[in-house]
């Protein structure tokens, strides 16, 4: 899929993201829910509390609303808002136009899942991400979902490297899964991991 001709580049903006979806450029969706979520949630043992950063198109959000969790779904972009809302129907009310950065939860999260938003914004921006991460999850919580490890300087997806993860996070969190990912899309194939971070008990 050739990429049309976009005004803005700066993928911290709203607009940048409103202006692919408008064009129907998403090369980052699946169209469906992965199957390594289908089947952590099958695993999980009870419905979570849990909060989708960046959410795009959302389909996620109607598999986990249909288990029985209790799920909200922020993006900065309206335009992703609005395709999520259209393809959701119903669960549509679970997504909230929203700064991941500034957003309160209602009540407190027990599970972040992490799909495309972390490789979305530039490197400099991972630590406040990850900062984040750990402020709205308590201890025990959860940070699980798919992250994209590659070297190079372009994008999005911003890739990362195994050892910068680690860095960034171990301070915050534990990993306590790692699997490769067998059905990622084109832009992630090779490259994706699934991952889950436990938040360790404050010291």
């Amino acid at each position: 899929m050739s990429a049309p001709s976009f005004e803005t580049r700066d993928p911290t903006v709203p607009d940048f993201w409103s202006e692919r979806f408008e064009h129907g450029f998403m090369p980052w969706d699946r169209g469906g829910v992965p199957a390594r979520l289908l089947r952590f949630v099958a695993e999980a043992g009870r419905p979570y509390v849990t909060l989708i950063p960046g959410c795009g198109t959302g389909y996620e959000v109607g598999a986990l609303s249909q288990a029985g969790w209790d799920v909200t779904a922020i993006d900065f972009s309206g335009a992703a808002v609005e395709a999520a809302r259209k393809v959701l129907g119903p669960w549509g009310n679970r997504v909230v136009e929203a700064d991941f950065f500034t957003f309160a939860p209602a009540q407190p999260v027990e599970l972040i899942y992490e799909r495309a938003f972390f490789c979305a914004l530039p490197p400099r921006m991972r630590g406040a991400i990850a900062e984040r991460w750990a402020a709205l999850l308590p201890p025990g919580g959860l940070l699980a979902g798919f992250f994209f490890f590659d070297d190079a300087p372009k994008g999005p997806p911003f890739g990362i490297t195994r050892d910068e993860l680690d860095a960034l996070l171990a301070p915050d969190f534990e990993c306590i899964a790692d699997e490769a990912v067998a059905d990622s899309l084109p832009v992630f194939a090779g490259k994706e991991r699934w991952q889950v971070w436990r938040r360790r008990t404050a010291a």
